[in-house]
């Protein structure tokens, strides 16, 4: 595990090696781009994601370098007696950096992040073609409970 990780919320600065690390992700599907007409599109997400008080998007950072990132978002539900639940989206790390502990200490600070708030549960998603990733978060603790849908609008 690297030692000389930190991490940290994600400054404006930082997404052009987000951008990169998302665009070089050939499992993701999410149609990311490096493609100069496409940046002011990141920017106003993470304006948007800045200015909430539910969510927060950190990076993994090595030696100066953005080696990995992920958000979290808190909800609020009725179910649960008005419980709350931290979920973790988007996490990635740098191509080159894969299977050196940058995503388990990313998901490692995420839960501490939750119990220091007095959040109880926390959940996230992986594309169902992402047999790895499965295997790691369950190496984690975590554990396939839910089957989950969507629909693409655009």
């Amino acid at each position: 595990m690297p030692q000389d990780l930190n991490i940290r919320e994600a400054r404006k600065d930082d997404l052009p090696a987000l951008v990169a690390m998302f665009a070089a992700d050939a499992l993701g599907g999410h149609g990311d781009t490096t493609d100069p007409e496409a940046f002011p599109d990141y920017v106003r997400a993470f304006v948007a994601i800045e200015a909430s008080p539910d969510q927060t998007l950190y990076v993994a950072e090595r030696r100066g370098e953005v080696v990995g990132t992920f958000q979290t978002m808190v909800t609020t539900s009725l179910t649960g007696r008005g419980s709350s639940a931290m979920i973790i989206e988007a996490v990635q790390t740098r191509a080159d950096m894969r299977g050196q502990g940058v995503g388990g200490l990313m998901i490692e600070f995420a839960i501490a992040e939750a119990k220091g708030r007095g959040i109880g549960r926390v959940a996230l998603t992986s594309n169902a073609v992402r047999k790895d990733a499965h295997r790691f978060y369950e190496r984690l603790g975590f554990k396939p409970s839910h089957l989950g849908f969507k629909m693409a609008l655009k």
